[in-house]
Protein backbone atom coordinates (compact mmCIF):
# COMPACT_ATOMS: atom_id res chain seq x y z
CA UNK A 1 0.00 0.00 0.00
CA UNK A 2 1.29 3.72 -0.79
CA UNK A 3 2.44 5.80 2.03
CA UNK A 4 -0.10 8.48 2.60
CA UNK A 5 0.89 11.74 0.86
CA UNK A 6 -0.42 15.22 1.13
CA UNK A 7 0.37 18.54 -0.96
CA UNK A 8 -1.34 21.73 -1.48
CA UNK A 9 -2.47 23.40 -4.66
CA UNK A 10 -3.39 27.12 -5.19
CA UNK A 11 -4.75 27.83 -8.28
CA UNK A 12 -5.95 30.65 -10.13
CA UNK A 13 -7.24 31.92 -13.46
CA UNK A 14 -7.94 35.57 -15.21
CA UNK A 15 -9.18 37.63 -18.47
CA UNK A 16 -8.71 40.65 -19.51
CA UNK A 17 -11.99 41.66 -20.65
CA UNK A 18 -13.75 38.82 -19.29
CA UNK A 19 -14.18 37.41 -22.20
CA UNK A 20 -10.79 38.30 -23.73
CA UNK A 21 -6.91 37.12 -23.17
CA UNK A 22 -6.83 34.53 -21.01
CA UNK A 23 -4.35 32.53 -18.71
CA UNK A 24 -4.63 30.55 -16.18
CA UNK A 25 -1.54 29.42 -12.98
CA UNK A 26 -0.91 26.88 -10.42
CA UNK A 27 1.22 25.65 -8.31
CA UNK A 28 1.48 22.32 -6.05
CA UNK A 29 3.07 23.43 -2.87
CA UNK A 30 4.10 20.90 -0.01
CA UNK A 31 2.46 21.31 3.16
CA UNK A 32 5.36 20.76 5.56
CA UNK A 33 7.35 23.15 4.42
CA UNK A 34 5.38 25.30 2.58
CA UNK A 35 7.54 25.24 -1.04
CA UNK A 36 6.59 24.84 -4.46
CA UNK A 37 6.91 21.34 -5.93
CA UNK A 38 5.70 22.26 -9.55
CA UNK A 39 4.08 25.27 -11.44
CA UNK A 40 1.81 25.37 -14.38
CA UNK A 41 0.76 28.32 -16.65
CA UNK A 42 -0.61 28.24 -19.88
CA UNK A 43 -2.48 31.25 -22.06
CA UNK A 44 -5.77 29.72 -23.50
CA UNK A 45 -6.62 32.64 -25.63
CA UNK A 46 -9.95 34.42 -25.55
CA UNK A 47 -11.83 33.28 -22.55
CA UNK A 48 -13.66 34.22 -19.15
CA UNK A 49 -12.61 34.32 -15.86
CA UNK A 50 -14.73 31.72 -14.83
CA UNK A 51 -12.96 29.35 -17.53
CA UNK A 52 -9.50 30.33 -16.73
CA UNK A 53 -10.05 29.46 -13.22
CA UNK A 54 -11.23 25.90 -13.99
CA UNK A 55 -8.80 25.11 -16.48
CA UNK A 56 -5.92 26.39 -13.27
CA UNK A 57 -7.55 23.85 -11.18
CA UNK A 58 -7.37 21.26 -13.81
CA UNK A 59 -3.63 22.08 -14.40
CA UNK A 60 -2.80 21.96 -10.47
CA UNK A 61 -4.71 18.96 -10.31
CA UNK A 62 -2.87 17.34 -12.59
CA UNK A 63 0.25 18.23 -11.97
CA UNK A 64 -0.07 17.23 -8.36
CA UNK A 65 -1.00 13.52 -9.64
CA UNK A 66 2.06 13.70 -12.03
CA UNK A 67 4.04 14.48 -9.16
CA UNK A 68 3.06 11.46 -7.21
CA UNK A 69 2.15 8.87 -9.76
CA UNK A 70 2.55 5.78 -7.69
CA UNK A 71 0.47 7.41 -4.70
CA UNK A 72 -2.62 6.41 -6.32
CA UNK A 73 -5.54 6.41 -3.28
CA UNK A 74 -3.48 7.88 -1.26
CA UNK A 75 -2.74 11.37 -2.90
CA UNK A 76 -4.55 13.85 -0.64
CA UNK A 77 -4.94 16.97 -2.64
CA UNK A 78 -6.35 20.44 -0.75
CA UNK A 79 -6.72 22.75 -3.64
CA UNK A 80 -6.98 26.84 -2.21
CA UNK A 81 -8.43 29.07 -4.82
CA UNK A 82 -9.65 32.76 -4.55
CA UNK A 83 -12.70 31.80 -7.37
CA UNK A 84 -16.06 31.46 -4.62
CA UNK A 85 -17.70 30.30 -7.53
CA UNK A 86 -15.06 27.68 -8.32
CA UNK A 87 -14.79 26.09 -4.84
CA UNK A 88 -18.08 26.07 -3.81
CA UNK A 89 -19.17 24.43 -7.19
CA UNK A 90 -16.33 21.74 -6.85
CA UNK A 91 -17.22 21.09 -3.13
CA UNK A 92 -20.85 20.29 -4.28
CA UNK A 93 -22.67 23.30 -2.36
CA UNK A 94 -23.64 25.08 -5.60
CA UNK A 95 -25.59 24.02 -8.66
CA UNK A 96 -23.24 23.82 -12.20
CA UNK A 97 -26.18 25.78 -14.27
CA UNK A 98 -24.21 26.88 -17.01
CA UNK A 99 -23.78 24.04 -19.63
CA UNK A 100 -20.12 25.51 -20.81
CA UNK A 101 -19.02 25.20 -17.04
CA UNK A 102 -20.45 21.85 -16.72
CA UNK A 103 -17.53 19.73 -19.22
CA UNK A 104 -14.63 21.61 -17.20
CA UNK A 105 -16.03 20.81 -13.59
CA UNK A 106 -16.72 17.38 -14.83
CA UNK A 107 -12.91 17.29 -16.08
CA UNK A 108 -11.39 19.03 -13.04
CA UNK A 109 -13.31 15.93 -11.02
CA UNK A 110 -12.13 13.30 -13.22
CA UNK A 111 -8.66 13.69 -12.07
CA UNK A 112 -8.78 12.35 -9.16
CA UNK A 113 -10.94 10.48 -6.88
CA UNK A 114 -13.26 13.15 -5.14
CA UNK A 115 -12.58 11.39 -1.55
CA UNK A 116 -9.11 12.43 -2.33
CA UNK A 117 -10.01 16.51 -3.00
CA UNK A 118 -10.75 18.91 -0.30
CA UNK A 119 -11.31 22.82 -0.96
CA UNK A 120 -11.25 25.97 0.69
CA UNK A 121 -11.67 29.97 -0.46
CA UNK A 122 -8.88 32.04 0.28
CA UNK A 123 -8.74 35.88 -0.57
CA UNK A 124 -7.08 36.86 -3.48
CA UNK A 125 -4.11 38.57 -1.12
CA UNK A 126 -3.50 34.65 -0.47
CA UNK A 127 -3.42 33.67 -3.98
CA UNK A 128 -0.58 35.78 -4.80
CA UNK A 129 1.69 32.66 -6.72
CA UNK A 130 -0.78 31.50 -8.55
CA UNK A 131 -2.54 34.82 -9.80
CA UNK A 132 1.31 35.66 -11.00
CA UNK A 133 1.50 33.00 -12.99
CA UNK A 134 -1.52 33.07 -14.58
CA UNK A 135 -0.33 36.76 -15.16
CA UNK A 136 2.84 35.85 -16.69
CA UNK A 137 1.01 33.73 -19.19
CA UNK A 138 -1.24 36.20 -20.38
CA UNK A 139 1.74 38.21 -20.37
CA UNK A 140 3.35 36.01 -22.60
CA UNK A 141 -0.09 35.34 -25.47
CA UNK A 142 -0.10 39.41 -25.64
CA UNK A 143 3.48 39.02 -26.98
CA UNK A 144 2.35 36.28 -28.85
CA UNK A 145 4.15 33.50 -27.40
CA UNK A 146 3.37 30.36 -24.43
CA UNK A 147 4.66 30.89 -20.71
CA UNK A 148 7.70 29.09 -20.50
CA UNK A 149 8.76 27.57 -16.64
CA UNK A 150 12.56 28.74 -17.03
CA UNK A 151 11.48 32.29 -17.66
CA UNK A 152 8.75 32.66 -14.66
CA UNK A 153 9.74 34.86 -11.47
CA UNK A 154 6.32 34.42 -9.63
CA UNK A 155 8.11 32.31 -7.10
CA UNK A 156 10.58 34.87 -6.30
CA UNK A 157 8.08 37.32 -6.54
CA UNK A 158 5.79 36.24 -3.92
CA UNK A 159 6.67 36.70 -0.26
CA UNK A 160 8.08 33.86 1.47
CA UNK A 161 5.18 31.60 2.53
CA UNK A 162 4.30 30.10 6.34
CA UNK A 163 4.26 26.56 6.36
CA UNK A 164 0.92 25.47 4.74
CA UNK A 165 -0.63 22.90 6.39
CA UNK A 166 -3.79 20.96 4.32
CA UNK A 167 -7.38 20.93 5.71
CA UNK A 168 -7.65 17.69 8.39
CA UNK A 169 -10.60 15.70 8.12
CA UNK A 170 -12.99 17.17 10.07
CA UNK A 171 -13.04 15.84 14.00
CA UNK A 172 -15.65 17.12 16.51
CA UNK A 173 -17.89 20.64 15.57
CA UNK A 174 -17.75 21.57 12.36
CA UNK A 175 -17.22 25.30 11.84
CA UNK A 176 -16.77 27.33 8.77
CA UNK A 177 -13.49 26.63 7.44
CA UNK A 178 -14.30 27.54 4.21
CA UNK A 179 -15.27 31.05 5.02
CA UNK A 180 -12.57 31.18 7.61
CA UNK A 181 -13.36 30.02 10.92
CA UNK A 182 -10.08 28.68 11.60
CA UNK A 183 -8.51 31.74 10.20
CA UNK A 184 -10.43 34.11 11.88
CA UNK A 185 -9.70 33.29 15.13
CA UNK A 186 -6.03 32.61 13.91
CA UNK A 187 -6.64 36.36 13.24
CA UNK A 188 -8.35 37.49 16.11
CA UNK A 189 -5.30 36.59 18.45
CA UNK A 190 -2.88 38.36 15.88
CA UNK A 191 -2.55 41.22 14.09
CA UNK A 192 -5.30 42.21 11.44
CA UNK A 193 -4.73 43.02 7.62
CA UNK A 194 -6.72 44.01 5.13
CA UNK A 195 -8.75 40.82 4.03
CA UNK A 196 -11.90 43.03 2.72
CA UNK A 197 -12.42 41.05 -0.55
CA UNK A 198 -15.02 41.04 -2.98
CA UNK A 199 -15.64 37.87 -5.21
CA UNK A 200 -17.71 39.09 -7.64
CA UNK A 201 -19.06 36.06 -9.92
CA UNK A 202 -19.43 36.86 -13.48
CA UNK A 203 -21.20 35.22 -15.96
CA UNK A 204 -18.89 32.65 -17.65
CA UNK A 205 -18.85 32.75 -21.57
CA UNK A 206 -18.12 30.20 -24.01
CA UNK A 207 -14.97 27.89 -22.75
CA UNK A 208 -12.26 26.04 -25.08
CA UNK A 209 -13.84 22.74 -24.71
CA UNK A 210 -10.44 21.36 -25.94
CA UNK A 211 -8.82 22.03 -22.57
CA UNK A 212 -4.89 21.43 -23.42
CA UNK A 213 -2.71 19.36 -20.77
CA UNK A 214 -0.79 22.11 -18.94
CA UNK A 215 2.46 22.48 -19.11
CA UNK A 216 4.19 21.44 -15.54
CA UNK A 217 7.30 22.57 -14.88
CA UNK A 218 10.15 21.07 -11.97
CA UNK A 219 11.76 23.22 -10.13
CA UNK A 220 14.56 20.24 -8.89
CA UNK A 221 16.28 18.13 -11.40
CA UNK A 222 14.49 15.20 -11.62
CA UNK A 223 11.34 16.17 -10.40
CA UNK A 224 8.52 14.24 -12.00
CA UNK A 225 6.82 16.68 -14.58
CA UNK A 226 4.46 16.32 -17.47
CA UNK A 227 0.71 15.90 -17.42
CA UNK A 228 -0.89 12.50 -16.42
CA UNK A 229 -3.65 10.96 -18.19
CA UNK A 230 -6.97 11.41 -17.29
CA UNK A 231 -10.21 8.85 -17.20
CA UNK A 232 -12.66 8.52 -19.81
CA UNK A 233 -16.41 9.47 -18.99
CA UNK A 234 -15.23 12.13 -16.66
CA UNK A 235 -18.14 11.53 -13.53
CA UNK A 236 -21.09 14.41 -12.95
CA UNK A 237 -20.31 16.72 -10.45
CA UNK A 238 -22.22 19.43 -8.15
CA UNK A 239 -25.10 18.23 -6.42
CA UNK A 240 -24.79 14.52 -8.10
CA UNK A 241 -21.43 13.64 -7.44
CA UNK A 242 -20.90 15.70 -4.23
CA UNK A 243 -20.50 13.44 -0.59
CA UNK A 244 -23.61 12.63 1.27
CA UNK A 245 -22.71 15.29 4.11
CA UNK A 246 -25.98 14.44 5.78
CA UNK A 247 -28.47 17.14 7.25
CA UNK A 248 -26.43 20.52 8.66
CA UNK A 249 -26.63 21.85 12.28
CA UNK A 250 -28.83 24.76 11.37
CA UNK A 251 -28.50 27.72 14.07
CA UNK A 252 -31.76 29.96 13.55
CA UNK A 253 -30.77 33.19 15.35
CA UNK A 254 -33.63 34.92 17.05
CA UNK A 255 -32.50 38.30 18.67
CA UNK A 256 -34.01 39.33 21.91
CA UNK A 257 -37.14 41.36 22.01
CA UNK A 258 -37.00 45.07 22.86
CA UNK A 259 -36.25 46.29 26.19
CA UNK A 260 -36.82 49.93 27.95
CA UNK A 261 -33.25 50.85 25.98
CA UNK A 262 -34.10 49.37 22.98
CA UNK A 263 -35.69 52.58 20.90
CA UNK A 264 -33.18 54.80 22.92
CA UNK A 265 -30.40 53.19 21.35
CA UNK A 266 -28.14 52.82 24.64
CA UNK A 267 -25.67 50.64 24.88
CA UNK A 268 -26.90 47.59 26.66
CA UNK A 269 -24.48 44.59 27.03
CA UNK A 270 -24.05 41.59 30.01
CA UNK A 271 -22.22 44.57 32.17
CA UNK A 272 -25.26 46.87 32.94
CA UNK A 273 -28.65 46.40 34.36
CA UNK A 274 -29.74 43.36 32.59
CA UNK A 275 -33.37 44.92 31.62
CA UNK A 276 -36.55 42.58 31.17
CA UNK A 277 -38.64 42.96 28.01
CA UNK A 278 -40.87 46.51 27.35
CA UNK A 279 -44.24 45.43 26.35
CA UNK A 280 -43.39 45.63 23.26
CA UNK A 281 -40.82 43.40 23.43
CA UNK A 282 -42.95 40.51 24.73
CA UNK A 283 -45.62 41.19 22.16
CA UNK A 284 -42.67 40.75 19.52
CA UNK A 285 -41.85 37.13 21.91
CA UNK A 286 -44.70 36.24 21.24
CA UNK A 287 -45.23 36.78 17.23
CA UNK A 288 -41.71 35.09 17.01
CA UNK A 289 -43.57 32.54 18.99
CA UNK A 290 -46.48 32.36 16.84
CA UNK A 291 -44.22 31.89 13.76
CA UNK A 292 -41.94 29.13 15.31
CA UNK A 293 -45.07 26.89 16.55
CA UNK A 294 -46.37 27.01 12.86
CA UNK A 295 -43.45 24.99 10.80
CA UNK A 296 -42.89 23.40 13.94
CA UNK A 297 -38.76 22.49 12.55
CA UNK A 298 -37.14 24.23 15.89
CA UNK A 299 -36.22 20.87 17.77
CA UNK A 300 -33.73 22.60 20.39
CA UNK A 301 -33.83 25.99 22.18
CA UNK A 302 -30.63 27.60 23.53
CA UNK A 303 -30.69 30.84 24.86
CA UNK A 304 -28.33 33.65 26.49
CA UNK A 305 -28.25 34.28 30.01
CA UNK A 306 -29.35 37.65 30.05
CA UNK A 307 -32.77 38.17 31.17
CA UNK A 308 -34.32 39.91 27.92
CA UNK A 309 -33.07 36.66 26.08
CA UNK A 310 -34.54 34.04 28.58
CA UNK A 311 -37.87 35.36 28.71
CA UNK A 312 -37.51 35.36 25.05
CA UNK A 313 -36.43 32.22 24.86
CA UNK A 314 -39.78 30.82 27.53
CA UNK A 315 -42.32 32.47 24.86
CA UNK A 316 -40.61 30.30 21.91
CA UNK A 317 -40.26 27.20 24.32
CA UNK A 318 -43.45 27.60 26.03
CA UNK A 319 -45.31 27.36 22.77
CA UNK A 320 -43.63 24.36 21.06
CA UNK A 321 -43.18 22.36 24.45
CA UNK A 322 -39.24 22.75 24.32
CA UNK A 323 -36.72 23.42 27.32
CA UNK A 324 -34.23 26.22 27.38
CA UNK A 325 -30.51 25.71 27.77
CA UNK A 326 -28.40 28.26 28.41
CA UNK A 327 -25.10 29.20 27.17
CA UNK A 328 -22.86 31.78 29.07
CA UNK A 329 -21.18 32.29 25.32
CA UNK A 330 -24.04 33.92 23.72
CA UNK A 331 -23.96 36.63 25.85
CA UNK A 332 -23.98 40.24 24.44
CA UNK A 333 -21.05 41.97 24.78
CA UNK A 334 -19.90 43.31 28.17
CA UNK A 335 -19.42 47.58 27.20
CA UNK A 336 -18.06 48.74 30.50
CA UNK A 337 -18.51 52.16 30.89
CA UNK A 338 -20.69 52.71 28.06
CA UNK A 339 -23.26 50.78 29.60
CA UNK A 340 -26.46 52.40 29.33
CA UNK A 341 -25.10 55.00 27.57
CA UNK A 342 -26.64 56.18 23.89
CA UNK A 343 -23.60 57.00 21.14
CA UNK A 344 -24.05 60.68 21.57
CA UNK A 345 -23.16 60.44 25.20
CA UNK A 346 -19.93 58.12 24.98
CA UNK A 347 -18.90 60.15 22.02
CA UNK A 348 -19.21 63.18 24.25
CA UNK A 349 -17.57 61.75 27.11
CA UNK A 350 -14.94 59.06 25.46
CA UNK A 351 -14.34 60.46 22.71
CA UNK A 352 -10.89 58.84 22.26
CA UNK A 353 -11.69 55.77 23.70
CA UNK A 354 -14.37 55.41 21.02
CA UNK A 355 -12.56 56.71 17.90
CA UNK A 356 -9.92 53.53 19.37
CA UNK A 357 -12.98 51.16 19.40
CA UNK A 358 -14.23 51.79 16.28
CA UNK A 359 -11.13 51.38 14.25
CA UNK A 360 -9.50 48.44 15.86
CA UNK A 361 -11.53 44.82 17.41
CA UNK A 362 -9.44 44.58 19.70
CA UNK A 363 -9.88 48.14 21.12
CA UNK A 364 -12.29 47.25 24.60
CA UNK A 365 -14.80 49.73 25.28
CA UNK A 366 -13.73 52.06 28.63
CA UNK A 367 -13.89 50.81 31.86
CA UNK A 368 -12.86 47.10 31.49
CA UNK A 369 -15.46 45.81 28.63
CA UNK A 370 -14.96 43.23 26.17
CA UNK A 371 -13.33 43.47 22.85
CA UNK A 372 -15.22 42.30 19.78
CA UNK A 373 -12.32 39.94 19.36
CA UNK A 374 -12.75 38.62 22.64
CA UNK A 375 -16.01 38.32 22.50
CA UNK A 376 -15.57 36.36 18.68
CA UNK A 377 -13.52 33.58 20.99
CA UNK A 378 -16.12 32.84 23.17
CA UNK A 379 -18.80 32.91 20.11
CA UNK A 380 -16.93 30.83 18.33
CA UNK A 381 -16.47 28.34 21.14
CA UNK A 382 -20.03 28.55 22.14
CA UNK A 383 -21.29 27.60 17.87
CA UNK A 384 -18.87 24.79 18.17
CA UNK A 385 -20.08 23.24 21.14
CA UNK A 386 -23.72 24.01 20.09
CA UNK A 387 -22.89 22.73 16.35
CA UNK A 388 -20.99 19.31 17.81
CA UNK A 389 -24.06 18.57 20.14
CA UNK A 390 -26.63 19.35 17.49
CA UNK A 391 -25.29 17.38 14.63
CA UNK A 392 -27.91 17.72 11.76
CA UNK A 393 -30.93 19.41 14.42
CA UNK A 394 -32.52 23.16 13.96
CA UNK A 395 -31.27 25.07 16.89
CA UNK A 396 -33.10 27.96 17.99
CA UNK A 397 -30.25 30.24 19.43
CA UNK A 398 -31.82 33.50 21.16
CA UNK A 399 -29.26 36.25 21.52
CA UNK A 400 -27.72 39.81 20.95
CA UNK A 401 -26.73 41.67 18.43
CA UNK A 402 -23.02 41.13 18.42
CA UNK A 403 -22.76 37.48 18.76
CA UNK A 404 -25.21 37.12 15.57
CA UNK A 405 -23.48 39.48 13.66
CA UNK A 406 -20.44 37.62 15.20
CA UNK A 407 -21.67 34.24 13.57
CA UNK A 408 -22.63 35.68 10.25
CA UNK A 409 -19.32 37.30 9.83
CA UNK A 410 -17.16 34.19 10.33
CA UNK A 411 -19.72 32.26 8.68
CA UNK A 412 -19.09 34.70 5.68
CA UNK A 413 -15.26 35.00 6.16
CA UNK A 414 -16.14 38.57 6.38
CA UNK A 415 -13.34 41.25 8.72
CA UNK A 416 -14.37 42.40 11.87
CA UNK A 417 -15.31 45.70 10.78
CA UNK A 418 -18.10 44.02 8.83
CA UNK A 419 -20.12 44.34 12.13
CA UNK A 420 -20.64 47.74 12.06
CA UNK A 421 -22.31 46.40 7.98
CA UNK A 422 -24.84 44.62 9.58
CA UNK A 423 -28.79 45.84 10.69
CA UNK A 424 -30.20 43.81 13.49
CA UNK A 425 -33.45 44.40 14.53
CA UNK A 426 -35.03 43.57 17.91
CA UNK A 427 -36.69 39.87 17.71
CA UNK A 428 -35.57 40.07 14.16
CA UNK A 429 -34.06 36.27 12.41
CA UNK A 430 -31.42 35.09 10.62
CA UNK A 431 -29.60 31.69 9.87
CA UNK A 432 -26.85 29.92 9.08
CA UNK A 433 -26.40 26.11 8.34
CA UNK A 434 -23.46 24.18 9.34
CA UNK A 435 -21.95 21.02 7.25
CA UNK A 436 -20.41 18.17 8.74
CA UNK A 437 -17.19 19.17 5.92
CA UNK A 438 -16.80 22.15 7.91
CA UNK A 439 -18.01 24.35 5.56
CA UNK A 440 -21.20 26.95 6.47
CA UNK A 441 -23.92 28.51 4.66
CA UNK A 442 -25.74 31.61 5.50
CA UNK A 443 -29.04 31.55 4.40
CA UNK A 444 -30.89 34.37 6.06
CA UNK A 445 -30.26 37.59 7.38
CA UNK A 446 -32.56 40.24 9.63
CA UNK A 447 -36.19 38.74 8.65
CA UNK A 448 -38.47 40.58 10.03
CA UNK A 449 -41.79 39.55 8.58
CA UNK A 450 -42.90 37.73 11.08
CA UNK A 451 -43.64 40.70 13.29
CA UNK A 452 -45.88 42.51 10.65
Amino acid sequence: MSAARQVVVEADGGSRGNPGPAGYGAVVIDPATGEPLAEAAEYIGVATNNVAEYRGLIAGLTAAKALFPDAGDALRVHVRMDSKLVVEQMSGRWKIKHPDMKPLAARAAAVLPPSSVTYEWIPRAQNKHADRLANEAMDAGRDGRQWEASASTAALDTPARATVSTQPPVQGPPGDQVAGAAKARAALAAARGAADTLFPVPEPGVPDTTVPAAPVSAPAPGQPAGTASEKAGAPQTGWGSAPDLGAPATLVLLRHGETALTPEKRFSGSGGTDPELSATGRGQAERAAEHFAAPGTVQEIVSSPLRRCRETAAAVAGRLGLDVRIDEGLRETDFGAWEGLTYGEVRERYADDLTAWLASPDTAPTGGGESFAEVAERVAAARDRIVARYAGRTVLLVTHVTPIKTLVRLALGAPPEALFRMELSAASISTVAYYADGNASVRLLNDTSHLR
